[in-house]
C-alpha cells in the first residue's frame, strides 16, 4: 500500500518518469557473468530464460543447462483426469532446448513454488552434483529479490550469478504505461520491500 502512495504521489511531480524508471529499475539485478559449471533456468522464466540461457551457452559460459521440474497442481491433474494430456514445462523448457541445440540439458527433479524454493532446493543440489559455480537465468522484475535469497541461501555452497532475462516482458523504462506491467511491478516491488524489512542486510 505505501508503494502504491508513493507512486501515485511520483505521479503529480514534475520528476514522474524519472521515479518511476527508478523504481522498475530497483526491481532488476544482473551480477558480472564468469564461466560456470551449469546455468539453471527458474521454474517462471518461460521462454524468455530458455532462449538467455541457450544464448549463454553459446557465449561459452557453461555447457550444460538446468530448468526445475513442473509438476501438475490440482488444476493440471482434474485435466489428465478428465483425458488431456497434461503439458510439462520443465519438459517443454528441455525440448525447446534441444531445439537449439543445447544437449546437455536436464531437470531438476524437486518440485518448486516460486523463488524462495528454488533458492533452499538449489544449494544441496549443486552439492550433490558437485558444482561451485552456477549462473541462475530468471525474469528480469524478480532478478534483484532472486539475487537477496540466492546470497543468504547460497553461502557456503557453490557460488551464484543471477542472469536477468534478456526477453522478459517487463520493461523497467516503461512498466507503468501497461496493465500487465503495472500489476508486475507494484507486486514484484512490494515483496523486494518485505525482503528488505525482513532480511535488511542480505
Amino acid at each position: 500500500m505505501v508503494l502504491i502512495l508513493l507512486l501515485g504521489a511520483g505521479a503529480a511531480v514534475p520528476l514522474r518518469k524519472p521515479l518511476l524508471r527508478a523504481a522498475g529499475w530497483a526491481l532488476v539485478a544482473g551480477d558480472p557473468i564468469e564461466r560456470a559449471d551449469i546455468i539453471v533456468v527458474t521454474s517462471d522464466a518461460d521462454g524468455a530464460g530458455v532462449l538467455e540461457a541457450a544464448d549463454l551457452v553459446q557465449a561459452g559460459v557453461a555447457a550444460r543447462v538446468a530448468v526445475f521440474a513442473d509438476p501438475p497442481d490440482s488444476v493440471d491433474e482434474e485435466f489428465i483426469r478428465r483425458g488431456v494430456p497434461y503439458e510439462d514445462a520443465g519438459a517443454r523448457a528441455i525440448r525447446q532446448l534441444e531445439a537449439l541445440g543445447i544437449g546437455a540439458a536436464e531437470q531438476i527433479p524437486r518440485p518448486v513454488v516460486g523463488s524462495d524454493d528454488e533458492a533452499r532446493i538449489l544449494p544441496g543440489w549443486c552439492d550433490e552434483r558437485g558444482f561451485r559455480s552456477v549462473v541462475v537465468v530468471s525474469m528480469a522484475d524478480h532478478s534483484r529479490r532472486l539475487r537477496r535469497l540466492l546470497r543468504r541461501f547460497m553461502k557456503g555452497h557453490a557460488k551464484a550469478c543471477v542472469r536477468p532475462a534478456r526477453y522478459s516482458p517487463f520493461d523497467p523504462d516503461h512498466w507503468w504505461e501497461t496493465r500487465q506491467g503495472t500489476r508486475t511491478a507494484l507486486m514484484e516491488l512490494q515483496k523486494l520491500l518485505l525482503d528488505i524489512v525482513l532480511h535488511p542486510i542480505s
